[in-house]
């Protein structure tokens, strides 16, 4: 987890995956080269780790391959799949994989499907961009109907718990949003936005003014 959802995004969605989630856990930081909790994960032989990232070579939970290991849980070996998320906006979230080089030789997993975020109170920079507890949501359901459905259809499993409470958290934004506007507060999201466009625009020009 980037600092900034670490420490100034308290009800950020992946906190809220977190709590939800049974064995997960939050690391903060954003070069995870020489952090010795991940390193010790990821080096523990009862693990099979991999890291939730677009790619071309990602693991999928359907996947057959020609060559072996056929399918992921083939490649576990009858290890626990262990998946890392990078909970951050997409910006930082590619600095942190770049520059966390023990992340570099773990082999990646996706999405079979293609997904569109519900998150209707915050805009997304693309359609497809979801939100991280989103991302825990859709990728247990696509493990637990793929291969590792005979590990994930336990009777105290459910990835449903995710989605209900990130419905909950929509519907509670939505409705402090509407109690604002009804009391004539200024909507602090647009204000907050407002402020980080003037910033930007005069880091341009002073950029531009120190160019010429």
């Amino acid at each position: 987890m980037h600092p900034k959802e670490a420490y100034k995004q308290k009800t950020g969605t992946g906190r809220l995956a977190h709590l939800t989630l049974e064995d997960s856990e939050i690391i903060v930081g954003v070069d995870f080269t020489d952090n010795p909790r991940l390193n010790t994960l990821i080096t523990d032989e009862k693990y099979f780790p991999v890291v939730m990232y677009p790619s071309e070579d990602a693991w999928t939970a359907t996947d057959y391959r020609e060559n072996p290991p056929h399918t992921l849980k083939e490649a576990c070996e009858g290890k626990t799949l262990l998946v890392i998320l990078v909970d951050a906006t997409w910006a930082c979230a590619k600095k942190m994989v770049k520059l966390s080089k023990n992340l570099h030789t773990l082999q990646k997993i996706s999405f079979t499907a293609g997904y569109k975020s519900i998150y209707t109170f915050k805009t997304e920079p693309q359609e497809d961009f979801i939100s991280t507890i989103e991302t825990c949501y859709y990728l247990l359901k696509e493990l637990r109907d793929g291969e590792f459905s005979t590990i994930l259809t336990q009777a105290d499993f459910s990835p449903e718990p995710l989605m209900n409470i990130f419905k909950k958290m929509i519907h509670t934004q939505l409705e402090s949003q509407r109690l604002r506007e009804e009391s004539g507060e200024p909507d602090r999201y647009q204000l907050a936005g407002s402020i980080r466009a003037k910033k930007k625009a005069l880091k341009e020009k002073a950029t531009n003014n120190n160019l010429n």
